[in-house]
């Protein structure tokens, strides 16, 4: 099979990145096992690269008691579907699954999170993500009603919309540059997990 481009637009030589972005990269490439696409194909706009993992790192990486990080990945692999976004869906469905801890449940939230083996509780945060996603303009006091009914607060409320607005743009960008997913994301989480 002929090797693909991993985006349209140039990917610079790590050693002619700036230290902090090549340090990241060598970072993630060291935890990971391999560079994850979106880092290379980010790097050649160094300030966005910067503020764009700057703010995914904010959203993404905390852990809270009313969102945890596989929750937030949830929110990532659902909206992505919904936005079309390849490299999203398959890159965050391998985290999730990782972090679920469940080899079933990125395929089940890709496809119809409605379907999928979550509980009513992360079912409301991920039609309010979907909301955010699709018809921000709609949200209203009901919706933040109903996510409090379920024990989701005010800062829990803000990190499902600010995910699912952050990766509105991700997606987007992903698209707009024809990123290709790294294989290595495929096979990540698929097999059960076993204590």
């Amino acid at each position: 099979m002929e090797k693909k481009p991993i985006s349209r637009y140039p990917i610079p030589e790590l050693s002619k990145l700036p230290e902090d972005i090549r340090q990241k990269i060598e970072d993630v490439n060291e935890k990971a096992g391999f560079i994850p696409n979106i880092f290379l194909a980010l790097a050649h706009r160094p300030e966005e690269f910067r503020a764009f993992f700057s703010y995914h790192d904010a959203i993404m990486e905390k852990e809270t008691e009313g969102l945890n990080k596989a929750e937030r990945e949830m929110i990532v692999v659902a909206t992505s579907a919904r936005n079309e976004c390849q490299y999203c869906v398959i890159a965050h469905g391998a985290i999730l699954r990782i972090r679920a801890k469940n080899p079933l449940i990125a395929d089940q939230i890709s496809c119809n999170y409605r379907k999928a083996d979550i509980s009513d509780r992360q079912t409301a945060m991920l039609d309010y993500a979907m909301k955010i996603s699709q018809n921000a303009q709609a949200v209203n006091d009901t919706d933040i009603q109903l996510l409090e009914e379920h024990g989701f607060d005010q800062d829990d409320i803000w990190d499902i919309g600010s995910i699912s607005a952050f990766f509105g743009l991700s997606n987007r960008l992903v698209n707009m540059s024809s990123m290709r997913t790294n294989d290595e994301f495929y096979l990540m989480g698929r097999q059960p997990y076993v204590k």
